[in-house]
């Protein structure tokens, strides 16, 4: 399987703020969600993705071809939607759809129209006079229909109200159901990464953590309530603990001492992707 986007070895230093080195790979038929505290470099990356901003080391490839240089014909097969947009406000929704749809030789006109009546964008105003939220959506309306095999979305979700939300992520789904396409998002909505991310990429202040099936995260991490106080002693898979609750990311192996050492607990549950989110960023 031929991967969309490879990103190797990646650095870069703005100020007194150091992203890298990163490593990343992008499989079609893949949702991946970029994870980071507030200023971790996730909008960083997207743009060094897009070759708006230079790395000071390492590569990246887009269908194995390098993205640097000045033949950037490949950005027709990408396509970007920045949590600022620059430039737009002078400009009603249906002026940029007349500047954009060229541009993307496969614009979905259809889908276009369905995302503005779905999510009641008005298309007569000036960009600078919508609200957050209506700027959001027009921003993925011009985005989506684009039609391309790589989609970068930069905190999609952001001041959209629930059902525009829900809409977006049905829009999304069916998008991906097209045909062989990807999707590299940052978002700090937990509840849009649970139902859209198939992989998580952790950076915290510009450090790679890891990347992370989302499934097998949200299966590891446990919290148990024991009925005792526990020891001092470490616990295999041990993440934290307070007074009687213990938090573990390895449960089997939890639960395998607790049974040598006939140690009980009274509840067991599955954490919650943001709570779990939460801990890998400590």
């Amino acid at each position: 399987m031929n991967r969309f986007l490879e990103i190797s070895q990646i650095q870069k230093r703005i100020d007194e703020f150091n992203l890298g080195p990163i490593d990343l790979k992008i499989e079609p038929g893949t949702i991946t969600a970029l994870i980071g505290n507030n200023g971790s470099g996730k909008s960083t990356l997207l743009k060094l993705i897009m070759n708006l901003a230079k790395p000071d080391m390492g590569n990246i490839k887009f269908f194995n071809k390098f993205v640097y240089g000045h033949d950037e014909s490949w950005k027709k097969q990408v396509a970007y939607q920045p949590q600022t947009v620059i430039g737009w406000n002078p400009f009603t929704g249906n002026s940029l759809k007349e500047f954009i749809s060229p541009l993307y030789p496969n614009w979905n006109e259809d889908q276009f129209n369905k995302m503005v009546s779905l999510l009641a964008i008005p298309l007569d105003k000036r960009y600078g006079k919508l609200s957050q939220g209506d700027q959001q959506k027009l921003s993925l309306a011009l985005t989506l229909p684009r039609n391309t095999p790589l989609m970068l979305l930069d905190e999609p979700t952001s001041f959209i109200d629930i059902p525009s939300k829900k809409h977006f992520i049905d829009l999304v789904v069916d998008w991906m159901d097209q045909g062989e396409r990807a999707i590299i998002m940052t978002s700090h909505q937990s509840e849009d990464i649970m139902k859209l991310a198939d992989y998580l990429y952790v950076l915290q202040n510009g450090k790679m953590m890891g990347t992370f099936e989302k499934e097998e995260l949200t299966e590891s991490y446990m919290c148990y309530w024991m009925k005792c106080d526990l020891s001092v002693k470490p616990i295999p898979g041990e993440v934290s603990r307070e007074n009687n609750r213990l938090i573990s990311n390895n449960p089997s192996a939890t639960e395998t001492f607790f049974l040598e050492n006939n140690l009980t607990y009274t509840t067991a549950k599955n954490m919650g992707m943001e709570e779990i989110i939460t801990i890998l960023l400590k």
